[in-house]
């Protein structure tokens, strides 16, 4: 079972890191770039947990500290993942700035963020509390929900992003039971690997859009 995971962890790391340099080396424009640094940003960011998840199958040390910190970080980048996310859908649709979607925008990331810094997270101690794991999900799951929202109202706009929406609903269908009672029913851990597979869809559709389509972004 490790070996199939670890295998499994480091193959998406590569490929979310390598596809986001490849796209921001090929990008034609702003929102390409964009998808580049999304996907450069998902990799590097679950790099923090996911490197000390494998090491900690194989070395007999205490990964306490990296883990929780990993998840801090992880927690973070995931949340300017689908910032970025809500920039592309505005750039590749080329949708007119609205100024009260983007205060939303903010104010959710904002306070993802601070809730992410309280130290009743127990960062430190790789805690598992379900409480506050709910309770610093709330504006996450408002954000990625959002954002799902915008790309399923333009899901007949264009075909390479048709599922876009799709990937983001099932990502979050799957790490919800995990964020909130993976702390009681550890098998929940699980369901990350199927989310971890709808990141990958997600980046393949980027990456296909900067490599083999005409440029419809700004």
């Amino acid at each position: 079972m490790k070996n199939g995971e670890s295998t499994f962890d480091i193959l998406y790391l590569l490929f979310a890191i390598v596809a986001g340099c490849v796209m921001l080396a090929k990008a034609r424009c702003r929102t390409e770039k964009l998808m580049g640094l999304a996907a450069l940003i998902l990799g590097c960011g679950d790099a923090f947990h996911l490197v000390p998840r494998v090491l900690h199958y194989f070395i007999d040390a205490d990964f306490t500290m990296a883990l929780g910190l990993g998840k801090l970080v992880t927690s973070l980048t995931m949340t300017v993942f689908y910032v970025l996310l809500f920039a592309i859908w505005q750039g590749y649709y080329r949708e007119a700035k609205s100024r009260g979607l983007t205060i939303l925008i903010v104010l959710l990331t904002a306070c993802r963020f601070a809730l992410c810094a309280l130290p009743q997270n127990g960062w430190l101690q790789n805690s598992s509390d379900m409480t506050w794991g709910i309770l610093r999900n709330v504006p996450f799951v408002v954000l990625g929900g959002l954002v799902c929202l915008l790309y399923c109202r333009n899901r007949r706009l264009a075909p390479r992003f048709a599922l876009v929406w799709v990937y983001i609903m099932l990502s979050f269908l799957f790490y919800i039971p995990v964020a909130v009672a993976a702390s009681l029913l550890p098998i929940l851990g699980m369901l990350m690997l199927p989310k971890t597979v709808c990141y990958i869809l997600l980046i393949v559709t980027f990456l296909q859009a900067v490599l083999k389509d005409p440029v419809r972004a700004e």
